[in-house]
């Protein structure tokens, strides 16, 4: 077994999870779906059929990924956060052919508590403050909070919020990486 799970964790057949993933107490790996390399599922996590988490993604305690969601590489998806996978539920009304996709691009952090309302993708480094409420698309390296959720500046890959000077150019303090900001997007320079 490449992956290493606590006994009181249930891991369905039919799921692929990769070497070094660490899998904790009292989670829920259902069929059908995939986790890459070296991730860690927190305690009391809900992984549903069809999901895909990329590799080194951190998964928190007391998360639900529901069908429709996807996580590429390096993401983080905070202490109790929620997705949701149908925009008009009704339990009297069976919906399971209308879950939308969800997708959380390479390196982006969900913080403690936000909700990420189905349909919109959040960009790569991107940064949710906890308790936020995303009902829209969020942008490459946006910091967005609040309910709902607004845009209030732009982050590091290193998880600094960026000053971007009177021509459009900031540096993170922590790596010393450049970024330019120019017509409303934000890029790395290499």
């Amino acid at each position: 077994m490449p992956y290493t799970a606590h006994p009181s964790a249930v891991i369905d057949e039919g799921c692929a999870i990769g070497e070094g993933t660490r899998i904790w107490h009292f989670s829920h790996i259902m069929p059908g779906c995939t986790i890459g390399a070296n991730c860690n599922i927190g305690q009391n996590v809900v992984v549903s059929p069809q999901v895909k988490l990329g590799n080194n993604v951190k998964v928190q305690n007391n998360v639900s990924i529901y069908t429709g969601v996807e996580c590429e590489d390096d993401v983080f998806l905070g202490p109790s956060m929620v997705f949701t996978n149908v925009i008009n539920p009704r339990s009297a009304v069976a919906r399971r052919d209308q879950y939308l996709r969800t997708l959380v691009k390479k390196g982006a952090s969900i913080g403690a508590n936000a909700t990420i309302v189905c349909g919109h993708d959040i960009g790569r480094y991107a940064f949710i403050g906890a308790g936020a409420v995303v009902t829209k698309e969020v942008l490459d390296y946006a910091l967005v909070v609040g309910n709902p959720a607004r845009q209030t500046g732009w982050m590091s890959e290193f998880g600094h919020k960026l000053k971007f000077d009177a021509s459009g150019d900031a540096t993170c303090p922590e790596s010393g990486q450049r970024y330019k900001l120019e017509n409303g997007c934000v890029a790395r320079l290499h």
